[in-house]
This record gives C-alpha cells, sequence and structure tokens, in this order.
C-alpha cells in the first residue's frame, strides 16, 4: 500500500516512517512533486490535519494522510494548542518557540501539560480520524537533542528524561504521535 503523507516536515516524515510497518510505502510531498504549502488556517488540531489531507487528495489524487499537533500547557490557558508550530510568530522555528514557552512558565511550578496529534486519513474519499495524546510536564530548562520541536522541554509523565533524550524507538512507543499512528496502521490493516 502506498500512502502520501502530507507534510513538509523532514523530522515528522523520518519519524512516521519508522512506525509503519514496511508493507505500507510512504511517500512524501516531494516524492509527488507537490511544493506548495499546505492549507494550515483552520481552529483545530482536526481541522487542520483533514484539510491537508483533503488538500493532497482532491489535487493530487493520492490516498493521504497528513497530521496536526499541539502541546497544550494547563498554566498557559491550552497555549500554544494549534499555533504551536508557529507561536513565536509566523516564520519561528523551535527554538524561538521553546524560548517564549520558558518565558511565559518563568516562576510557575504547575507546568503540566498534553502532547496531542491527530491524523486524518483520506482513501478513496472517505476520511478516517485518529488521535494521540501523551501528558508530561515542560521542564525549565532544555534537555538532549534527539527530536525535534517541544521534545528538549517535553518530559512524559512516568519519566526521568525529555523527548530529546530518547531513542526514536523509544519515543515513538509512548508519544502522542506514536499513538495515533498505531491506531492509523490498526485501521489500514484492517481494511
Amino acid at each position: 500500500m502506498k500512502l502520501v503523507f502530507a507534510t513538509n516536515n523532514l523530522n515528522k516524515l523520518s519519524e512516521i516512517q519508522s512506525l509503519v510497518p514496511e508493507e505500507i510505502e510512504i511517500l512524501s510531498l516531494k516524492d509527488i512533486d507537490c511544493n506548495e504549502e499546505l492549507p494550515e488556517t483552520k481552529f483545530t488540531l482536526e481541522g487542520n490535519a483533514l484539510d491537508k489531507a483533503t488538500y493532497v487528495f482532491e489535487n493530487y489524487g493520492y490516498n493521504c494522510f497528513a497530521d496536526d499537533t499541539g502541546l497544550e500547557i494547563d498554566a498557559l490557558n491550552g497555549e500554544p494548542g494549534v499555533y504551536s508550530a508557529r507561536y513565536a510568530g509566523e516564520n519561528s522555528v523551535a527554538e524561538d518557540n521553546m524560548t517564549l514557552v520558558l518565558q511565559k512558565l518563568e516562576g510557575i511550578t504547575q507546568r503540566t501539560c498534553i502532547f496531542r496529534t491527530v491524523i486524518a486519513l483520506v482513501i478513496d474519499g472517505n476520511i478516517t480520524l485518529f488521535e494521540g495524546s501523551c501528558s508530561g510536564v515542560i521542564k525549565e530548562t532544555r534537555s538532549g537533542v534527539k527530536g525535534f520541536g517541544y521534545d528538549p522541554i517535553f518530559m512524559p509523565i512516568g519519566f526521568k528524561k525529555t523527548f530529546a533524550e530518547m531513542s526514536q524507538n523509544e519515543k515513538g512507543s509512548i508519544s502522542h504521535r506514536g499513538k495515533a499512528v498505531k491506531k492509523l496502521v490498526e485501521f489500514l490493516d484492517s481494511i
């Protein structure tokens, strides 16, 4: 089975490819000559994931899935949430976003949060959604060099290290994205 993963994020692409079985071939947007920036204009993770997946299906004709992920921090009333990728501004990078989170949490001891991923799958025009989540806390400083995004400051509950200190396999077995992908793979195995 071939599926397009509608992302330009090479870190996400690599992570997803490591989580799905070999019989599912994951194509990138580059593989299908899709070079435009996909729409992310909705106010929910579900809406953004669905927009990206349906865009590829409708404009390129490939069965496709897309995800959107948000870090929801309790002390910040759920921020950055759906704006996680561009929290510090439209052209921000992960370092900028982490810096802003750490600044906003300065002096706050209640640092609980949840990472959520929603995957929208479009196969032959039929839509299915999958969600995964991982509870954690925001550390006061960055730790680790693996992963991407907020991984250096996110420590999952029950662990003494951040996602950025974990191997890709260890992170994938407990992460929000890993849980959503597991549901996706189970669904694909059933059809």
